[in-house]
């Protein structure tokens, strides 16, 4: 595969307007260059509702998404994918080369490794599937109309993986999404499938960039495409910091480390970290939200499939003969065939043990590939906290762990305000208690609630 050059989003708001048209409440379109202000304080600066997720520390994830590090090459997810003796076939975003760490990549690398099985195995065979999350779901949809004795195994008491919906209309007027919630442009399956379902979505495209002393310009993202471009002429790969630095661009300057936030929030991965080869995407100006139960969505994918949850598999012992599974319970089952899907930070950790062990070129692509950080937390508030219309904020020059936030009030009518954090900035707020993050999400809302200088 040749070197992907950096994506920045181009379709994103197509199809956002499409996902949006489609559904039942459009969303009101923001106004752009409205100037926000404060508002009341009080106790409405206390939220109402919080809820967060802790990937990072989750035991069924050790992370919210793959990246590809300096110096490994995107043949590494091809490795990982590859089949093993006709019995283990894998699937999980980390698998897929085009689109690593989305939904999207999810979803397609659990058809692909399902076609994959249904080539080697035969009438009737006993099948098993670990992991419950959207490939794994993926692949029971395709299989489940084919005669084979097909069980998902879930180590969690709940199907979705790293998707996670918050159903509580006493606290959330549209659920809490925890993990993956926006769609991209390659998201076209999950998209119609929304839609099929009738599950609203919402675009937001209006952004705030607020600074200690009050509104600034965004940052200009050429300074990233052109680090990249002269970075991948280099004989060897650098860390996407260095590449920014070779190319006259300070990764500390205000702006910038902003808009290197928002990458590290939507990737995972810090500027050091993340291979200028491979680079994280630039998120796309447009986002398009979900605003229903993603819920759903797996139900209808795993419709008619024997589901078992908190059922952890410990052991996969597999031979020319057929694959047997230890459950953590301590039952081991027998299968012909078995598609792994749990995420790469469970393999990375050793989570499941492998007899006889994995081919060296796919425990080298588990070794060598990264496992991103990502947060997201949600709170509700009696009132919005700033009279504004933008509903993509952006801390520049301040010195909180979250630096971007999606404000759903001008798409929902309450005040909701979502944030995101990635890297090493993840990996501490996943580490706090309850208490401490949500003092921590206040902290960081500081900035856009001072009064315009």
């Amino acid at each position: 595969m040749t070197r992907r050059t950096l994506l920045v989003g181009a379709g994103a708001g197509v199809i956002g307007v499409l996902l949006a048209s489609c559904t039942p409440e459009p969303a009101p379109t923001p106004t752009p260059d409205r100037t926000p202000s404060p508002t009341p304080t009080g106790d409405s600066l206390a939220p109402i509702a919080f809820a967060r997720s802790a990937w990072s520390t989750d035991p069924s994830a050790l992370g919210a998404a793959s990246f590809t590090p300096v110096g490994v090459q995107s043949a590494a997810r091809d490795a990982l994918a590859t089949p093993v003796r006709g019995r283990l076939f894998f699937a999980g975003e980390a698998t897929d080369a085009d689109a690593p760490g989305t939904m999207a990549g999810a979803l397609r690398s659990g058809t692909r490794a399902a076609e994959e099985l249904l080539a080697a195995a035969g009438a009737g065979e006993r099948v098993a599937i670990v992991g419950a999350g959207l490939a794994g779901a993926a692949a029971a949809s395709r299989l489940a109309a084919t005669g084979l004795a097909l069980t998902v195994f879930e180590s969690r008491d709940r199907t979705g993986g790293r998707i996670q919906s918050v159903v509580d209309d006493e606290r959330w007027p549209v659920p809490a999404q925890l993990g993956g919630w926006l769609i991209g442009a390659d998201d076209t399956e999950l998209g119609e499938q929304l839609n099929a379902l009738d599950i609203r979505t919402a675009v937001l495209e209006s952004a705030l960039w607020r600074s200690p002393d009050g509104v600034v310009d965004a940052p200009s993202s050429q300074p990233v495409i052109d680090a990249i471009a002269a970075a991948e002429a280099l004989p060897a790969d650098v860390p996407l910091a260095q590449a920014l630095a070779d190319a006259g661009a300070d990764p500390a300057e205000p702006g910038l480390a902003a808009l290197l936030a928002y990458v590290a929030a939507s990737a995972g991965s810090d500027p050091d970290q993340a291979s200028s080869w491979f680079p994280p995407t630039l998120p796309p100006d447009t986002r398009t939200a979900v605003l229903g139960d993603l819920g759903a969505v797996l139900a209808q994918l795993v419709d008619g499939v024997r589901v078992s949850l908190s059922s952890a598999v410990s052991r996969v012992a597999y031979d020319d003969a057929g694959v047997s599974l230890g459950i953590a319970t301590g039952e081991s089952l027998s299968f012909d065939r078995v598609i792994i899907t749990v995420p790469l930070g469970v393999l990375q950790s050793d989570g499941i043990e492998f007899a006889p062990k994995l081919p060296f070129a796919q425990r080298g692509a588990i070794a060598d590939l990264g496992m991103g950080f990502i947060e997201t937390v949600w709170l509700r508030f009696d009132e919005p906290l700033v009279d504004t219309d933008a509903t993509i904020w952006h801390a520049v020059g301040a010195e909180q762990t979250i630096r971007t936030w999606f404000n759903l009030a001008p798409v929902t009518g309450d005040a909701i305000l979502v944030g995101i954090v990635g890297g090493a900035d993840a990996a501490e707020f996943a580490a706090l208690d309850d208490e401490a993050a949500q003092a921590a999400a206040m902290a960081a809302l500081a900035p856009f609630m001072q009064p315009i200088a």
